[in-house]
Protein backbone atom coordinates (compact mmCIF):
# COMPACT_ATOMS: atom_id res chain seq x y z
CA UNK A 1 0.00 0.00 0.00
CA UNK A 2 2.61 2.32 0.26
CA UNK A 3 4.77 1.66 -2.21
CA UNK A 4 1.49 1.98 -4.27
CA UNK A 5 0.75 5.70 -2.52
CA UNK A 6 4.10 6.84 -3.37
CA UNK A 7 4.04 6.03 -7.02
CA UNK A 8 0.50 7.43 -6.74
CA UNK A 9 2.84 11.29 -5.99
CA UNK A 10 5.42 10.47 -8.61
CA UNK A 11 2.55 9.54 -11.01
CA UNK A 12 0.52 12.85 -9.93
CA UNK A 13 3.48 15.52 -9.77
CA UNK A 14 4.68 14.19 -13.03
CA UNK A 15 1.96 14.69 -14.24
CA UNK A 16 2.09 18.51 -13.37
CA UNK A 17 5.11 18.52 -14.51
CA UNK A 18 4.42 17.00 -17.98
CA UNK A 19 1.36 19.56 -18.36
CA UNK A 20 3.84 22.05 -17.87
CA UNK A 21 1.64 23.56 -14.84
CA UNK A 22 3.50 25.90 -12.78
CA UNK A 23 3.32 25.20 -8.96
CA UNK A 24 2.89 28.62 -7.31
CA UNK A 25 2.90 30.42 -4.51
CA UNK A 26 -0.54 31.76 -4.81
CA UNK A 27 -2.17 28.38 -5.66
CA UNK A 28 -0.25 26.24 -3.77
CA UNK A 29 2.61 27.01 -1.10
CA UNK A 30 1.01 29.83 0.46
CA UNK A 31 -0.92 27.52 2.07
CA UNK A 32 2.01 25.35 3.39
CA UNK A 33 3.36 28.01 4.74
CA UNK A 34 0.65 29.37 6.50
CA UNK A 35 -0.85 26.32 8.06
CA UNK A 36 2.47 24.98 8.93
CA UNK A 37 5.14 27.54 9.50
CA UNK A 38 3.54 31.08 10.66
CA UNK A 39 2.05 30.16 13.38
CA UNK A 40 5.59 30.46 14.91
CA UNK A 41 6.81 32.70 12.51
CA UNK A 42 5.18 35.61 13.00
CA UNK A 43 6.32 39.15 15.15
CA UNK A 44 4.62 37.61 17.83
CA UNK A 45 6.17 33.90 17.64
CA UNK A 46 8.96 32.07 19.19
CA UNK A 47 10.92 31.68 15.33
CA UNK A 48 13.38 33.49 14.70
CA UNK A 49 12.17 35.08 11.48
CA UNK A 50 8.76 36.09 9.67
CA UNK A 51 7.30 33.55 7.44
CA UNK A 52 3.79 35.78 6.13
CA UNK A 53 4.62 36.62 2.45
CA UNK A 54 5.65 35.24 -0.55
CA UNK A 55 8.90 37.86 0.18
CA UNK A 56 9.60 35.98 3.10
CA UNK A 57 9.31 32.08 1.80
CA UNK A 58 11.14 33.02 -1.54
CA UNK A 59 14.32 34.76 0.37
CA UNK A 60 14.47 31.82 2.87
CA UNK A 61 13.36 29.48 -0.03
CA UNK A 62 16.73 27.32 -0.09
CA UNK A 63 17.02 27.09 4.05
CA UNK A 64 13.38 25.97 4.37
CA UNK A 65 13.88 22.98 1.60
CA UNK A 66 16.28 21.07 3.48
CA UNK A 67 14.62 21.67 7.16
CA UNK A 68 11.15 20.48 5.92
CA UNK A 69 12.69 17.71 3.78
CA UNK A 70 14.57 16.07 7.12
CA UNK A 71 11.34 16.79 8.85
CA UNK A 72 13.46 19.14 11.59
CA UNK A 73 10.43 21.55 10.60
CA UNK A 74 7.77 21.92 11.97
CA UNK A 75 8.91 20.83 14.90
CA UNK A 76 6.89 17.91 16.38
CA UNK A 77 9.63 15.19 18.45
CA UNK A 78 6.08 12.52 19.20
CA UNK A 79 6.13 10.00 16.72
CA UNK A 80 3.07 9.69 14.57
CA UNK A 81 3.44 5.81 14.07
CA UNK A 82 2.82 5.51 18.37
CA UNK A 83 -0.56 7.42 17.91
CA UNK A 84 -2.57 9.96 16.74
CA UNK A 85 -2.01 13.68 19.11
CA UNK A 86 -4.13 17.08 19.38
CA UNK A 87 -2.17 19.75 17.06
CA UNK A 88 0.57 18.00 15.40
CA UNK A 89 2.80 19.87 13.24
CA UNK A 90 3.49 17.73 10.72
CA UNK A 91 3.87 17.78 6.48
CA UNK A 92 2.57 14.96 4.03
CA UNK A 93 5.25 13.54 1.92
CA UNK A 94 3.06 15.71 -0.90
CA UNK A 95 3.37 18.72 0.52
CA UNK A 96 7.28 18.09 0.97
CA UNK A 97 7.41 16.96 -2.11
CA UNK A 98 4.77 19.83 -3.86
CA UNK A 99 8.11 22.97 -1.62
CA UNK A 100 10.67 21.08 -3.54
CA UNK A 101 9.18 21.28 -7.03
CA UNK A 102 8.44 24.96 -6.27
CA UNK A 103 11.68 25.36 -6.52
CA UNK A 104 12.74 23.40 -8.85
CA UNK A 105 10.70 25.38 -10.91
CA UNK A 106 11.77 28.67 -9.90
CA UNK A 107 9.65 29.59 -6.99
CA UNK A 108 6.76 31.92 -8.87
CA UNK A 109 4.40 33.87 -7.14
CA UNK A 110 1.90 33.46 -9.25
CA UNK A 111 -1.35 35.55 -9.87
CA UNK A 112 -1.14 37.46 -5.88
CA UNK A 113 -4.48 38.44 -6.22
CA UNK A 114 -5.46 34.75 -5.92
CA UNK A 115 -2.89 34.04 -2.78
CA UNK A 116 -5.20 33.42 0.97
CA UNK A 117 -4.86 36.50 2.97
CA UNK A 118 -1.75 36.37 5.42
CA UNK A 119 -2.99 35.16 8.95
CA UNK A 120 -2.83 38.02 11.70
CA UNK A 121 -0.90 37.56 15.08
CA UNK A 122 -1.81 40.66 16.89
CA UNK A 123 -0.61 38.61 20.44
CA UNK A 124 1.43 36.16 21.62
CA UNK A 125 -1.71 35.00 23.41
CA UNK A 126 -3.75 31.83 22.69
CA UNK A 127 -6.42 32.86 25.39
CA UNK A 128 -8.07 35.52 23.82
CA UNK A 129 -10.31 37.07 26.76
CA UNK A 130 -9.20 34.87 29.76
CA UNK A 131 -11.38 34.60 32.87
CA UNK A 132 -8.41 35.04 35.10
CA UNK A 133 -5.05 36.85 34.29
CA UNK A 134 -2.25 37.96 36.35
CA UNK A 135 1.40 38.94 34.80
CA UNK A 136 3.91 38.48 37.74
CA UNK A 137 5.82 41.70 38.93
CA UNK A 138 9.21 41.79 37.12
CA UNK A 139 11.88 39.99 38.74
CA UNK A 140 15.84 40.42 38.29
CA UNK A 141 17.46 37.75 38.49
CA UNK A 142 20.70 37.99 41.58
CA UNK A 143 24.12 36.98 41.65
CA UNK A 144 23.86 33.66 42.40
CA UNK A 145 27.24 32.00 41.00
CA UNK A 146 27.33 28.45 39.83
CA UNK A 147 23.76 27.75 40.79
CA UNK A 148 20.71 27.55 39.21
CA UNK A 149 17.76 29.33 41.02
CA UNK A 150 13.89 28.04 41.58
CA UNK A 151 12.26 30.96 42.37
CA UNK A 152 8.39 30.64 43.81
CA UNK A 153 5.51 33.55 43.84
CA UNK A 154 1.93 33.15 45.12
CA UNK A 155 -0.59 34.60 42.81
CA UNK A 156 -3.87 34.55 45.42
CA UNK A 157 -6.62 33.82 43.66
CA UNK A 158 -9.79 35.13 45.56
CA UNK A 159 -12.29 33.01 44.45
CA UNK A 160 -14.89 32.76 46.36
CA UNK A 161 -16.41 28.96 45.61
CA UNK A 162 -14.67 25.97 43.80
CA UNK A 163 -13.28 26.30 40.12
CA UNK A 164 -12.65 23.95 37.27
CA UNK A 165 -10.32 25.28 35.00
CA UNK A 166 -10.25 24.12 31.67
CA UNK A 167 -7.82 26.23 29.79
CA UNK A 168 -4.66 27.93 30.68
CA UNK A 169 -1.69 29.45 29.60
CA UNK A 170 1.76 30.34 30.35
CA UNK A 171 3.86 32.82 28.99
CA UNK A 172 7.22 33.57 29.92
CA UNK A 173 8.48 37.24 29.75
CA UNK A 174 12.03 36.19 29.18
CA UNK A 175 12.14 32.94 27.29
CA UNK A 176 15.73 33.18 27.42
CA UNK A 177 16.34 32.36 31.05
CA UNK A 178 12.90 30.76 32.01
CA UNK A 179 13.93 27.01 32.09
CA UNK A 180 10.68 25.94 33.11
CA UNK A 181 7.78 26.90 35.52
CA UNK A 182 5.42 24.37 37.06
CA UNK A 183 1.80 26.11 38.49
CA UNK A 184 0.77 24.75 41.64
CA UNK A 185 -1.95 25.16 43.89
CA UNK A 186 -2.28 25.13 48.23
CA UNK A 187 -4.27 25.88 50.85
CA UNK A 188 -2.28 25.26 53.64
CA UNK A 189 -0.75 28.95 54.32
CA UNK A 190 2.67 27.57 54.17
CA UNK A 191 3.67 29.15 50.97
CA UNK A 192 2.65 32.65 52.68
CA UNK A 193 4.33 31.87 55.45
CA UNK A 194 7.99 31.40 53.18
CA UNK A 195 7.11 34.13 51.35
CA UNK A 196 7.01 36.43 54.04
CA UNK A 197 10.32 35.13 55.51
CA UNK A 198 11.82 36.20 52.36
CA UNK A 199 12.41 39.63 51.88
CA UNK A 200 12.71 39.65 48.28
CA UNK A 201 9.91 39.35 45.65
CA UNK A 202 8.73 35.55 46.17
CA UNK A 203 10.97 32.94 47.63
CA UNK A 204 13.42 30.58 47.20
CA UNK A 205 12.32 26.87 46.74
CA UNK A 206 14.69 24.75 45.44
CA UNK A 207 13.26 21.00 45.28
CA UNK A 208 9.64 22.01 45.89
CA UNK A 209 7.48 24.70 47.26
CA UNK A 210 8.05 23.81 50.27
CA UNK A 211 4.50 22.63 51.12
CA UNK A 212 3.46 18.62 50.96
CA UNK A 213 -0.09 19.44 50.33
CA UNK A 214 0.46 21.47 47.09
CA UNK A 215 -0.68 19.98 43.82
CA UNK A 216 0.73 20.58 40.47
CA UNK A 217 -2.05 22.40 38.02
CA UNK A 218 0.05 22.66 35.18
CA UNK A 219 3.24 23.40 33.79
CA UNK A 220 5.13 25.39 30.70
CA UNK A 221 8.24 23.67 29.31
CA UNK A 222 10.28 25.07 26.03
CA UNK A 223 7.84 24.61 22.86
CA UNK A 224 4.78 24.34 25.12
CA UNK A 225 1.24 25.80 24.23
CA UNK A 226 -2.03 26.62 26.01
CA UNK A 227 -3.56 23.41 27.91
CA UNK A 228 -7.00 22.65 27.38
CA UNK A 229 -9.13 20.02 29.34
CA UNK A 230 -11.77 17.56 27.58
CA UNK A 231 -15.16 18.49 27.64
CA UNK A 232 -16.89 17.97 31.07
CA UNK A 233 -13.76 17.75 32.63
CA UNK A 234 -11.05 20.42 34.34
CA UNK A 235 -8.93 20.56 36.83
CA UNK A 236 -10.07 21.23 40.45
CA UNK A 237 -9.28 24.62 41.89
CA UNK A 238 -10.23 25.35 45.51
CA UNK A 239 -12.01 28.33 46.61
CA UNK A 240 -9.62 30.75 48.16
CA UNK A 241 -6.73 28.64 46.92
CA UNK A 242 -3.21 30.37 45.87
CA UNK A 243 -1.85 29.88 43.07
CA UNK A 244 2.01 29.26 43.04
CA UNK A 245 3.98 29.86 40.16
CA UNK A 246 7.69 27.75 40.05
CA UNK A 247 10.40 29.08 37.44
CA UNK A 248 13.48 27.78 36.92
CA UNK A 249 15.88 30.23 35.99
CA UNK A 250 19.30 28.44 34.88
CA UNK A 251 23.00 29.40 35.44
CA UNK A 252 23.96 32.37 33.65
CA UNK A 253 21.06 34.37 33.96
CA UNK A 254 22.36 37.03 36.04
CA UNK A 255 20.64 40.52 35.69
CA UNK A 256 18.33 39.06 33.37
CA UNK A 257 14.44 40.11 34.48
CA UNK A 258 11.05 38.52 33.83
CA UNK A 259 7.82 38.87 34.01
CA UNK A 260 5.48 35.78 33.65
CA UNK A 261 1.96 35.80 32.37
CA UNK A 262 -0.84 33.04 33.41
CA UNK A 263 -4.33 33.06 31.87
CA UNK A 264 -6.95 30.78 32.94
CA UNK A 265 -10.45 30.40 31.99
CA UNK A 266 -12.87 28.44 34.28
CA UNK A 267 -16.25 26.75 33.75
CA UNK A 268 -19.72 27.91 34.55
CA UNK A 269 -20.40 24.36 35.48
CA UNK A 270 -18.84 23.09 38.80
CA UNK A 271 -19.79 19.63 38.69
CA UNK A 272 -16.78 18.49 36.32
CA UNK A 273 -14.80 15.68 36.28
CA UNK A 274 -12.06 16.02 37.65
CA UNK A 275 -8.28 16.00 35.99
CA UNK A 276 -5.02 15.54 37.82
CA UNK A 277 -1.71 16.00 36.60
CA UNK A 278 0.82 13.40 38.54
CA UNK A 279 4.41 12.55 37.89
CA UNK A 280 3.57 9.21 37.76
CA UNK A 281 6.66 8.21 36.04
CA UNK A 282 9.68 9.59 37.73
CA UNK A 283 13.41 9.30 38.53
CA UNK A 284 13.12 8.87 42.33
CA UNK A 285 10.41 5.60 42.46
CA UNK A 286 10.47 2.61 39.71
CA UNK A 287 12.99 3.34 38.28
CA UNK A 288 15.35 0.45 37.72
CA UNK A 289 18.53 2.30 38.98
CA UNK A 290 19.95 5.22 40.28
CA UNK A 291 20.21 7.91 37.30
CA UNK A 292 23.65 8.38 37.11
CA UNK A 293 24.89 8.93 33.14
CA UNK A 294 28.98 8.53 33.52
CA UNK A 295 30.94 10.50 31.01
CA UNK A 296 31.65 9.05 27.50
CA UNK A 297 28.47 6.69 28.00
CA UNK A 298 25.07 5.95 26.61
CA UNK A 299 22.53 4.97 29.05
CA UNK A 300 19.19 3.52 29.02
CA UNK A 301 16.52 3.47 32.35
CA UNK A 302 13.26 2.10 32.73
CA UNK A 303 10.94 3.35 35.14
CA UNK A 304 8.00 1.69 36.24
CA UNK A 305 4.64 1.99 38.25
CA UNK A 306 2.89 -0.76 39.44
CA UNK A 307 -0.31 -1.41 39.61
CA UNK A 308 -2.97 1.48 38.69
CA UNK A 309 -5.26 0.87 41.45
CA UNK A 310 -8.18 1.75 39.47
CA UNK A 311 -9.37 2.12 35.71
CA UNK A 312 -8.83 5.35 34.17
CA UNK A 313 -8.19 7.17 31.30
CA UNK A 314 -5.23 9.37 30.48
CA UNK A 315 -5.72 12.71 28.42
CA UNK A 316 -2.64 14.02 28.21
CA UNK A 317 1.26 13.36 28.69
CA UNK A 318 4.17 15.26 29.20
CA UNK A 319 7.87 13.88 29.25
CA UNK A 320 10.49 15.61 30.59
CA UNK A 321 14.28 15.66 30.68
CA UNK A 322 17.65 17.67 30.33
CA UNK A 323 19.95 18.42 28.11
CA UNK A 324 21.62 14.50 26.87
CA UNK A 325 18.51 12.82 27.10
CA UNK A 326 18.54 11.04 23.75
CA UNK A 327 14.68 9.14 23.31
CA UNK A 328 11.49 8.88 25.60
CA UNK A 329 9.23 6.54 25.65
CA UNK A 330 6.27 5.68 27.45
CA UNK A 331 3.42 2.79 27.59
CA UNK A 332 1.14 0.73 29.87
CA UNK A 333 1.06 -3.39 29.89
CA UNK A 334 -2.52 -4.76 30.95
CA UNK A 335 -2.74 -8.12 33.04
CA UNK A 336 -3.42 -9.99 30.06
CA UNK A 337 -0.02 -8.62 28.61
CA UNK A 338 -1.53 -5.82 26.11
CA UNK A 339 0.46 -3.17 25.27
CA UNK A 340 -1.14 0.32 25.43
CA UNK A 341 1.10 2.90 23.49
CA UNK A 342 1.48 6.65 25.20
CA UNK A 343 4.26 8.56 24.09
CA UNK A 344 7.37 7.73 21.81
CA UNK A 345 10.14 10.79 21.23
CA UNK A 346 12.75 9.09 19.16
CA UNK A 347 14.98 12.14 18.99
CA UNK A 348 14.65 14.28 22.53
CA UNK A 349 15.03 17.84 21.94
CA UNK A 350 15.08 20.31 24.97
CA UNK A 351 14.14 22.92 23.23
CA UNK A 352 10.82 21.24 22.05
CA UNK A 353 8.90 19.96 24.78
CA UNK A 354 4.75 19.91 25.12
CA UNK A 355 2.09 18.66 27.53
CA UNK A 356 0.59 16.25 24.27
CA UNK A 357 -3.36 15.65 24.53
CA UNK A 358 -4.46 12.78 23.13
CA UNK A 359 -7.80 12.97 19.84
CA UNK A 360 -8.67 10.24 22.29
CA UNK A 361 -8.51 9.97 25.97
CA UNK A 362 -6.43 6.15 26.84
CA UNK A 363 -7.96 3.97 28.52
CA UNK A 364 -5.97 2.00 31.42
CA UNK A 365 -7.56 -0.94 32.68
CA UNK A 366 -7.05 -1.23 36.51
CA UNK A 367 -3.64 -3.22 37.95
CA UNK A 368 -1.82 -1.88 34.60
CA UNK A 369 1.90 -1.13 34.82
CA UNK A 370 3.06 2.12 33.53
CA UNK A 371 6.42 2.04 32.06
CA UNK A 372 8.77 4.45 31.04
CA UNK A 373 12.10 4.21 28.81
CA UNK A 374 14.48 6.68 28.17
CA UNK A 375 18.13 6.66 26.92
CA UNK A 376 21.05 9.33 27.79
CA UNK A 377 23.90 9.58 25.33
CA UNK A 378 26.78 11.15 27.59
CA UNK A 379 29.60 11.27 24.46
CA UNK A 380 30.67 13.29 22.03
CA UNK A 381 28.40 12.31 19.84
CA UNK A 382 25.24 14.33 21.55
CA UNK A 383 25.25 17.94 20.09
CA UNK A 384 23.47 19.37 23.05
CA UNK A 385 26.19 18.00 25.60
CA UNK A 386 26.08 21.32 28.08
CA UNK A 387 30.16 21.01 27.77
CA UNK A 388 32.62 21.18 25.74
CA UNK A 389 33.47 17.65 26.77
CA UNK A 390 31.64 14.96 28.66
CA UNK A 391 31.29 14.71 32.65
CA UNK A 392 29.65 12.82 35.03
CA UNK A 393 25.65 13.58 34.68
CA UNK A 394 23.12 12.19 37.73
CA UNK A 395 19.62 13.17 38.31
CA UNK A 396 19.51 17.27 39.99
CA UNK A 397 17.58 20.44 39.53
CA UNK A 398 19.69 22.31 37.32
CA UNK A 399 19.86 22.01 33.45
CA UNK A 400 23.42 20.60 33.40
CA UNK A 401 21.76 17.88 35.70
CA UNK A 402 19.10 15.07 34.37
CA UNK A 403 15.86 14.21 34.78
CA UNK A 404 13.44 11.24 33.70
CA UNK A 405 9.54 12.80 34.01
CA UNK A 406 6.31 11.98 32.64
CA UNK A 407 3.77 13.85 33.70
CA UNK A 408 0.23 12.41 32.95
CA UNK A 409 -3.49 13.44 33.08
CA UNK A 410 -5.43 11.01 34.72
CA UNK A 411 -9.06 11.18 35.53
CA UNK A 412 -11.18 8.07 36.59
CA UNK A 413 -12.95 5.59 33.81
CA UNK A 414 -16.67 6.15 33.47
CA UNK A 415 -18.79 4.11 30.79
CA UNK A 416 -18.15 5.31 27.17
CA UNK A 417 -14.93 6.42 27.22
CA UNK A 418 -13.36 4.36 24.95
CA UNK A 419 -15.86 5.87 22.49
CA UNK A 420 -15.25 9.74 23.17
CA UNK A 421 -13.42 11.93 20.67
CA UNK A 422 -11.88 14.76 21.86
CA UNK A 423 -10.24 16.21 18.54
CA UNK A 424 -11.51 14.59 15.00
CA UNK A 425 -9.76 16.79 12.57
CA UNK A 426 -5.84 17.58 14.02
CA UNK A 427 -4.28 15.25 12.34
CA UNK A 428 -5.72 15.42 8.76
CA UNK A 429 -6.81 19.22 8.67
CA UNK A 430 -3.75 20.67 7.32
CA UNK A 431 -3.38 17.21 4.71
CA UNK A 432 -6.87 17.81 3.22
CA UNK A 433 -6.01 21.53 2.61
CA UNK A 434 -2.76 20.91 1.20
CA UNK A 435 -1.90 18.08 -0.58
CA UNK A 436 -0.84 19.36 -4.67
CA UNK A 437 -2.91 22.52 -4.90
CA UNK A 438 -6.22 23.59 -6.50
CA UNK A 439 -5.68 20.60 -9.42
CA UNK A 440 -6.50 18.07 -7.10
CA UNK A 441 -10.16 18.75 -6.48
CA UNK A 442 -12.78 16.35 -7.82
CA UNK A 443 -15.44 17.84 -10.17
CA UNK A 444 -18.23 17.69 -6.98
CA UNK A 445 -15.54 19.48 -4.93
CA UNK A 446 -15.37 22.43 -7.66
CA UNK A 447 -19.18 22.04 -7.67
CA UNK A 448 -19.50 22.20 -3.68
CA UNK A 449 -17.14 25.57 -3.85
CA UNK A 450 -19.53 26.73 -5.84
CA UNK A 451 -22.69 26.28 -4.00
CA UNK A 452 -21.64 27.08 -0.79
CA UNK A 453 -20.40 30.60 -0.27
CA UNK A 454 -19.43 32.77 3.04
CA UNK A 455 -19.16 36.63 2.94
CA UNK A 456 -17.58 38.62 4.65
CA UNK A 457 -14.02 37.45 3.88
CA UNK A 458 -12.30 38.48 5.87
CA UNK A 459 -14.76 38.72 8.37
CA UNK A 460 -14.60 40.88 12.27
CA UNK A 461 -17.94 39.96 14.54
CA UNK A 462 -20.47 37.90 11.78
CA UNK A 463 -20.56 35.76 8.47
CA UNK A 464 -23.27 34.31 6.13
CA UNK A 465 -23.35 31.01 4.54
CA UNK A 466 -25.31 31.01 1.49
CA UNK A 467 -26.16 27.88 -0.01
CA UNK A 468 -27.20 26.95 -3.75
CA UNK A 469 -27.48 23.17 -3.15
CA UNK A 470 -30.49 21.90 -1.54
CA UNK A 471 -29.79 18.94 1.50
CA UNK A 472 -31.35 17.84 4.35
CA UNK A 473 -28.78 18.38 7.63
CA UNK A 474 -25.74 20.49 7.03
CA UNK A 475 -23.50 21.79 9.62
CA UNK A 476 -20.84 24.60 9.21
CA UNK A 477 -17.60 23.59 11.29
CA UNK A 478 -14.26 26.14 12.11
CA UNK A 479 -11.22 24.83 13.56
CA UNK A 480 -8.25 27.16 13.99
CA UNK A 481 -4.69 26.13 12.38
CA UNK A 482 -4.25 23.67 15.28
CA UNK A 483 -6.95 21.63 14.26
CA UNK A 484 -9.36 22.66 17.36
CA UNK A 485 -12.87 23.33 16.95
CA UNK A 486 -13.89 26.52 17.64
CA UNK A 487 -17.55 26.77 16.69
CA UNK A 488 -19.91 23.77 14.96
CA UNK A 489 -23.35 24.90 13.74
CA UNK A 490 -26.18 23.66 12.04
CA UNK A 491 -27.24 25.67 9.02
CA UNK A 492 -30.98 26.90 8.70
CA UNK A 493 -32.04 27.58 5.07
CA UNK A 494 -30.19 29.46 2.05
CA UNK A 495 -28.43 31.87 3.84
CA UNK A 496 -27.22 31.49 7.69
CA UNK A 497 -26.19 34.30 9.94
CA UNK A 498 -23.49 33.03 12.42
CA UNK A 499 -22.22 35.17 15.36
CA UNK A 500 -18.70 34.89 15.48
CA UNK A 501 -17.51 33.91 19.11
CA UNK A 502 -16.13 37.17 21.07
CA UNK A 503 -13.01 35.43 21.97
CA UNK A 504 -11.68 34.13 18.76
CA UNK A 505 -8.06 35.97 18.12
CA UNK A 506 -7.26 37.32 14.97
CA UNK A 507 -5.80 35.18 12.28
CA UNK A 508 -6.59 32.22 9.37
CA UNK A 509 -9.07 29.62 10.10
CA UNK A 510 -10.02 26.69 8.29
CA UNK A 511 -13.93 25.83 7.82
CA UNK A 512 -15.48 22.85 6.08
CA UNK A 513 -19.39 22.31 5.28
CA UNK A 514 -20.47 18.76 6.63
CA UNK A 515 -23.35 16.94 5.13
CA UNK A 516 -25.17 13.94 7.36
CA UNK A 517 -25.51 11.72 4.38
CA UNK A 518 -22.69 12.78 1.87
CA UNK A 519 -19.78 13.56 4.17
CA UNK A 520 -18.01 16.58 4.50
CA UNK A 521 -16.78 18.63 1.79
CA UNK A 522 -12.99 20.13 1.47
CA UNK A 523 -11.35 22.17 3.68
CA UNK A 524 -11.37 26.56 2.84
CA UNK A 525 -10.24 29.75 4.47
CA UNK A 526 -11.41 32.10 6.49
CA UNK A 527 -9.57 34.87 7.46
CA UNK A 528 -10.60 36.82 11.21
CA UNK A 529 -10.00 40.67 11.70
CA UNK A 530 -10.97 42.32 14.63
Amino acid sequence: MKRYLVSLLLFSLASVGSAQESITWSDHISCIIYSHCSPCHNDNGIAPFPLLSYDDAYRFRYGIEPVIASRRMPPWPPSSDYGHLIGERTLTDEEIALFKLWIEQGAKEGNPDEAPEPPIYSSNQEIANPDFQVRLPTFEIPDLPELDLYRCFLIPTNEEADRFITDIEIIPGNRGVVHHVILFQDTSGIPEQLDAEDPALGYTCFGGVGSNSASMVTGWVPGSAAYSTPEGMGIFLPKGATLIAQIHYPEGSVGEVDSTLINMKFSEKNDLRRIENLPALNHFFGIDRPLFIPANTRQTFHEKFFPVPFKVIVSGIAPHAHLICESMKAFATTLSGDTIPLIDIPHWDFEWQGFYRFQKPVVIPAFSTLHGIATYNNTTSNQHLPGDVPVDVSVGEATTDEMMLFFMSFTLYEDGDEDRIVDTSSHTIHHNLCQVGNFVLSDRDLQEKAAVQVTPNPAQSYIIVSQQISTSVRTFLLVDLWGKKVLNQALAGPNTVIELPDDLSPGLYLYQVRQQQKGASFWQKLVITR
